[in-house]
C-alpha cells in the first residue's frame, strides 16, 4: 500500500495499526522523501509522544515551516511559524515539536475534545507516577509553560486557555477525557478523577469519576481493558470482568452511592450520556 509517492507498507499491517501508527508511519515516509527533515507538529508531533489522539486525521500530517518555505506538499497541512531550538525534539529518525510546543499548538487549533485529550494525556505522562499519585504542582507549572508559548501567537488564545483550564492529567483514558467533557455539558461542576474509595484488605479502589454534587460515582468502560493483554497483566477476560464485578458490589455495598458505568457508544452527545445516567438514577443538579 502506497502511503507517500514512492513509499509503501504491507496493507494488512496498515489495517491492523492504530490511528497514532499511520500518523507516525506518514511522518517517517514524509521526512524520507524530503530534501531536508522537516519539523512534525500539532496531532501528529502528539503520536510521535506516545499521546492518544481523538477523531485523529486519517489521511494528512501535520508540519511547521516557516513563512518563505515553499507551498504544501500532498498529504501535508503546513503551519507558517518559527521554530526556537527548545522547540523542538529528536526520536527515530522525526524531528517534531516538543511535547510543551505540541500541547500548546493542539490547544490553539484543535477542537476541545481532541486538545484536551492530548493535553490529559501529556499531563499523566509527566505527572502521574502511580495511582493516586499525580504531581499537582509539577502539572501546573506545565500549564503555566504551555500558556507561555501560547502568548506568542496571536491566534487561539481563548480557546487555548480554556483547555489548559480544563486539562487534568488524572484521566487515563480518552474515553475518560471525553466522558469529562460530556459531564460537565450536563452540569455536574464538582467531578472527582481517580476518586479512592477503602478496599476490603487495606488497598484502595480507585473510581474513574466521583461526582459529587449528588454522591454518585461514574466510570468509563472501555472494552479494550478486557482484550488488552497488557492491561489484563497475565488474567484471562473471564477473570478481569469477575474481579470488576467483585470490586463494583464492594463499593456499591460500602459507600451506598449510585453507580453507572458507560462506554464510547454512550459518549457521542451530553445527551445520550445523560440518557445513560438517567438509568442508573443520576441525574444533574438544578
Amino acid at each position: 500500500m502506497k502511503i507517500r509517492p514512492g513509499v509503501f507498507v504491507r496493507g494488512d499491517a496498515w489495517t491492523a495499526a492504530k490511528p497514532e501508527a499511520r500518523a507516525i508511519a506518514r511522518a517517517q515516509a514524509l521526512t524520507e522523501v524530503s530534501a531536508s527533515s522537516p519539523v512534525v507538529s500539532h496531532e501528529t508531533a502528539a503520536a510521535a509522544h506516545g499521546l492518544p489522539l481523538y477523531r485523529a486525521d486519517r489521511e494528512r500530517i501535520h508540519i511547521i515551516a516557516a513563512a518563505q518555505r515553499p507551498g504544501a506538499a500532498f498529504g501535508v497541512v503546513r503551519h507558517r511559524g518559527e521554530l526556537s531550538d527548545e522547540d523542538v525534539v529528536e526520536a527515530d529518525g522525526l524531528r517534531f515539536t516538543s511535547l510543551a510546543r505540541t500541547v500548546a499548538d493542539v490547544a490553539r487549533t484543535a477542537t476541545f475534545e481532541q486538545a484536551v485529550t492530548i493535553a490529559d494525556a501529556a499531563l499523566r505522562k509527566q505527572f502521574v507516577a502511580g495511582p493516586g499519585e499525580y504531581d499537582v504542582e509539577g502539572a501546573q507549572a506545565f500549564r503555566d509553560r504551555v500558556a507561555e508559548i501560547v502568548r506568542r501567537s496571536a491566534h487561539g488564545q481563548t480557546r487555548a486557555r480554556r483547555v489548559l483550564d480544563f486539562a487534568d492529567g488524572r484521566a487515563q483514558l480518552p474515553g475518560e477525557s471525553i466522558s469529562r467533557i460530556r459531564l460537565r455539558e450536563l452540569g455536574f461542576r464538582i467531578l472527582e478523577l481517580q476518586l479512592a474509595v477503602p478496599g476490603p484488605r487495606g488497598q484502595p479502589y480507585y473510581v474513574d469519576f466521583g461526582i459529587e454534587e449528588i454522591a454518585a460515582f461514574g466510570e468509563f468502560d472501555g472494552a479494550i481493558k478486557y482484550v488488552d493483554g497488557k492491561l489484563l497483566d497475565g488474567r484471562t477476560s473471564s477473570q478481569t470482568l469477575d474481579e470488576e464485578k467483585q470490586r463494583e458490589d464492594w463499593i456499591r455495598g460500602t459507600t451506598q452511592r449510585r453507580y453507572a458505568r458507560w462506554g464510547w457508544p454512550h459518549l457521542a452527545t451530553a445527551s445520550e450520556l445523560g440518557a445513560c445516567l438517567e438509568a442508573f438514577g443520576i441525574r444533574p443538579p438544578r
